[in-house]
């Protein structure tokens, strides 16, 4: 059986009386990669917002491995890492001292810290360019630098809010690849919260979110089955058209 790395309960959150979540229910295990699916205001970012702890649940359970958000949120947030929509890094520090900050809030030693830094960036073949700061930079090298940073302190989950958005074509295509193989390689889990069909593989896991409820979920051949469609974009195209 698979390690659970994120289980969502019965989830429902409102702003005054709007309703943004309508009873969201999903798991998510190690070494998948789940992409969830929903146009704007579709209630994704709300749902990030909870599971990093930025907002406080009020109905339904959240629990990143077995960890719950509300009651154990420091064991919980330590098995999570994050990338927002909109860049977080210091843009006059170079990247080094950017990912430096990160490891000393994770408590890391010095030398454990260079040592997860140069892997990291590494792998994303940012290293060389450790020491220039991050405003000169372009968007795709930037988001790198806060792929790795999210990944330093190994966690079980990754959270990607549109981490491509305003991309060129040749830097989304590169972090999509990369995110991919990190889960084959790493059997890390990832929630990816997107609205471009094109970035989501074959083999990757939906959920299709509108109007604050899920409407489909499941692997990407079930999602086809499910509406009896021939690609995913009919698919999404005749899920979010019904009326909640």
């Amino acid at each position: 059986m698979n390690e659970i790395a994120l289980t969502v309960e019965n989830l429902t959150f409102s702003y005054g009386q709007k309703k943004a979540l309508d009873n969201v229910n999903f798991q998510i295990n190690a070494g998948e990669c789940t992409i969830l699916l929903g146009a704007n205001g579709a209630g994704k970012s709300t749902l990030f917002s909870l599971i990093t702890h930025l907002y406080d649940t009020h109905s339904g359970k959240i629990e990143l491995c077995g960890f719950d958000i509300q009651k154990q949120s420091r064991q919980a947030l330590a098995r999570l890492g994050v990338v927002f929509q909109q860049t977080t890094l210091d843009m006059d520090l170079t990247v080094l001292q950017n990912l430096r900050y990160h490891t000393a809030l994770h408590g890391m030693s010095g030398k454990l810290a260079d040592k997860r830094i140069q892997e990291e960036l590494e792998r994303l073949q940012m290293y060389e360019r450790r020491s220039e700061k991050v405003r000169q930079l372009n968007g795709g090298h930037k988001r790198r630098v806060e792929i790795a940073r999210a990944l330093l302190h190994n966690p079980a989950i990754l959270l990607l809010d549109e981490p491509t958005v305003g991309l060129d074509i040749p830097s989304r295509q590169s972090i999509v690849e990369y995110v991919h193989q990190l889960v084959s390689d790493e059997k890390i889990a990832v929630l990816w919260a997107s609205h471009l069909i094109d970035e989501i593989y074959s083999d990757d896991h939906l959920i299709v979110l509108h109007q604050g409820q899920i409407k489909a979920k499941g692997s990407f051949k079930e999602v086809l089955k499910e509406t009896k469609s021939d690609n995913l974009s009919a698919a999404f195209e005749m899920l979010t058209s019904k009326s909640c």
